[in-house]
């Protein structure tokens, strides 16, 4: 009941787009902010803003803070690398990470944070290649090629992690070029109970009382890194109906997808996205409720589980409200009329769109098999380094133009940077995670599919679970390195031999099912990808003639800026403040009679007589953000903090495909909440005056 309320609310804004807009570096709205807010930005603020700005690779966005390399992030994003410095006796997830000074910066395992340093349209390189193309696999082939080229030229002239990313659907190709940052320390994280503060339920809510930030510091040479550009905290932090900015990398929208692309998505595509993330949910609290131990492991996976949940099945209910999908159908029925004054423009739109609705007939028979797939291979940190070992030294024989992307050589570092890695993987939730992906993969495409017959030729589940786990020696890094430098030196014949004799099951398994797998990924390519990218390029470029550049392309996890004002918003027949504070959060604590999620961690309550309960804790704003913008950094005109994005409200999640700014908000921690909070509970004053500039050399 409560989220059909919510779009009925929502409905009434859908034709409201005051602050739309997560906008390229190369596109800012300089225009659009001057005329409605009175606020003269330059390009020097842009570059300012886009430099000091991070992407970190394991799904969020953050910033650097301070001349001293210190690095500002939620706790959600920095709770990966937490979890693998954790261990049985020193539990940092449920007790927090203070260093107390530099040297007692813990090193992450595996985190690469990035730090777009320049961008560079190549729309004209890759279209010029594809000239002559027989048809859209042809095309998607040579574009695929090129994209390579670039990046590679890019790579060794630079020496910057170089990729070319395609926006609006194939409408623009931009060459990104990121600074790569690898050596990336704990500095502080707070308790996860108060930076997840009311848990599962209060998720996707307003008003909040959480206190998501993390702080890493990166090092070069192991001296910690000094950037050009940071963004240095206000103590007042953010006002209300001030205007305010948030640099971030934003996942995936779909407000540019045609209405055959939409209905796929309703119907295939997040339906069982939502049932995939309940058998994981069920599974997981399963095992973590037979001991202390399961749960600490399990901790980090049952949060991303239950958080895509509540994501995914927010988008799907926005899919399945007719007003806001009669929208999406209005809006394509819009862009056709508005082609229609030339025969030629008509056409080709028209032909286009067909074209993608072809495309997504093919999508449909191709889905469930690959979702089984990238569940089995990426749910598990076994799977997924096995898979990544016979893959990669296959595709590393063949020239960079024809690899898989992930496989190119300007991504071969950051692929190994994870590949060998020194976290630990569990057995026990690693027969979880394999068991659960295997059992759905059966349920959803049957033991007759060819993925499923390979995997699992005529045995059960547990006993193919059992060995994988229990005999592979992928837990070993230098195993894998050491298989690595072997296939090397091999011919993919000799590779594929070995494979078939080793005595490691897992690494058989993975060689046995990479064709099929390799298959289904060809497939994808040539009959969806391949189609769409071609088609997009005809139907962008007709937005362009007809609407300009003013809308920008959809989130792709590259660095964007957007902006709002500071804003509380009407809900349930009242009004909700613009903030919360430290006042709300006790008092949230006591209705609750400190029971979770809703208890206190102890330095709460022992401290409690030391915060300044009118400190301001959350806010929210009328910023246009979506997943991936974690982590963003809020700030003012002056690059100032003023906040850390973490969430959004329950309105916020049909951001996908629509805008709305009367009731979607994003939902940020309060500069001064955080500054009060490291100086009151942690006794970490030292990090708030470096983050105020105070007092660092």
């Amino acid at each position: 009941m409560r989220i059909s309320i919510v779009y009925i609310f929502l409905l009434l804004a859908l034709n409201v787009y005051a602050d739309e807009g997560m906008f390229t570096f190369d596109n800012p709205p300089i225009e659009q902010i001057e005329k409605k807010y009175n606020i003269k930005l330059d390009s020097k603020w842009f570059e300012y803003a886009m430099r000091a700005s991070l992407r970190f690779n394991n799904g969020g966005s953050g910033s650097f803070v301070s001349k001293n390399g210190l690095v500002m992030t939620n706790h959600h994003i920095g709770f990966d690398c937490i979890q693998k410095l954790s261990t049985p006796e020193k539990d940092y997830v449920k007790n927090g990470y203070l260093a107390k000074s530099m040297s007692e910066e813990a090193k992450c395992p595996d985190l690469e944070v990035n730090m777009l340093y320049s961008l560079e349209d190549v729309t004209e390189k890759v279209v010029a290649a594809e000239k002559d193309s027989k048809d859209d696999k042809e095309r998607g082939k040579r574009r695929k090629a090129e994209m390579a080229k670039i990046e590679k030229e890019c790579g060794e002239k630079t020496g910057l992690r170089c990729n070319v990313v395609t926006l609006y659907g194939g409408g623009q190709y931009v060459l990104y070029r990121y600074k790569k940052f690898t050596d990336v320390r704990l500095v502080f994280a707070p308790e996860q109970q108060i930076a997840f503060f009311g848990g599962d339920p209060d998720n996707f809510t307003y008003p909040r009382y959480d206190l998501d930030m993390t702080f890493f510091r990166i090092y070069e040479n192991d001296k910690p890194y000094q950037p050009e550009y940071y963004f240095p905290f206000s103590d007042s932090g953010a006002a209300e109906n001030e205007v305010v900015f948030v640099i971030g990398n934003p996942g995936t929208t779909k407000r540019l997808y045609s209405v055959s692309q939409l209905k796929f998505q309703r119907d295939i595509f997040y339906p069982l996205r939502v049932k995939k993330a309940e058998k994981f949910i069920d599974a997981l609290k399963k095992y973590a409720s037979e001991s202390e131990e399961n749960a600490r492991q399990t901790k980090e996976l049952i949060f991303m589980f239950e958080n895509s949940y509540k994501a995914n099945k927010g988008m799907l209910n926005a899919l399945l409200n007719k007003e806001i999908f009669g929208k999406k159908e209005s809006d394509e029925k819009a862009l056709i009329a508005s082609s229609s004054k030339s025969p030629e423009d008509l056409k080709n739109l028209k032909d286009s769109l067909k074209k993608i609705e072809k495309a997504q007939n093919e999508y449909k028979k191709i889905f469930p098999t690959a979702l089984a797939v990238r569940t089995v291979i990426n749910y598990s940190e076994l799977f997924s380094r096995a898979f990544t070992i016979v893959q990669m030294v296959i595709e590393k024989k063949k020239p960079n133009e024809e690899r898989f992307e992930e496989y190119r050589d300007t991504s071969l570092p950051s692929l190994e940077h994870q590949l060998y890695s020194t976290a630990p993987i569990y057995k026990g939730v690693e027969k979880v995670l394999l068991r659960t992906a295997i059992e759905d993969a059966v349920r959803e495409i049957s033991d007759k599919n060819e993925f499923i017959r390979t995997l699992l030729p005529g045995r059960k589940v547990e006993e193919l679970v059992e060995e994988i786990v229990e005999k592979t020696k992928i837990y070993d890094v230098e195993y894998r390195r050491e298989l690595v430098k072997k296939g090397d030196l091999m011919s993919e014949k000799e590779w594929k031999e070995f494979l078939s004799k080793s005595d490691d099951p897992l690494l058989r398994l993975a060689s046995l099912i990479e064709p099929v797998v390799r298959k289904n990924r060809k497939e994808y390519e040539e009959k969806v990808e391949s189609v769409e990218r071609t088609a997009a390029r005809v139907i962008q470029n007709l937005r362009f003639r007809i609407y300009g550049k003013n809308l920008p392309p959809d989130a792709t996890f590259t660095p964007r800026i957007s902006y709002g004002v500071v804003k509380g918003y009407p809900s349930g027949g009242t009004i909700l403040p613009f903030k919360t504070s430290f006042y709300g959060l006790f008092e949230r604590s006591a209705n609750f009679d400190n029971k979770p999620p809703f208890d206190l961690p102890k330095r709460y309550v022992e401290k409690e007589k030391l915060i300044n309960m009118k400190m301001p804790l959350n806010f929210v704003s009328t910023a246009d953000i979506v997943g991936g913008n974690s982590g963003s950094p809020v700030i003012n005109s002056k690059h100032q903090i003023v906040g850390l994005i973490f969430d959004s409200n329950i309105y916020g999640l049909a951001g996908t495909f629509v805008y709305s700014d009367e009731l979607a908000r994003a939902v940020s921690v309060h500069s001064a909440g955080m500054l009060e909070a490291l100086r009151s509970v942690y006794e970490m004053n030292y990090i708030a005056d470096e983050l105020l500039g105070r007092g660092v050399k």
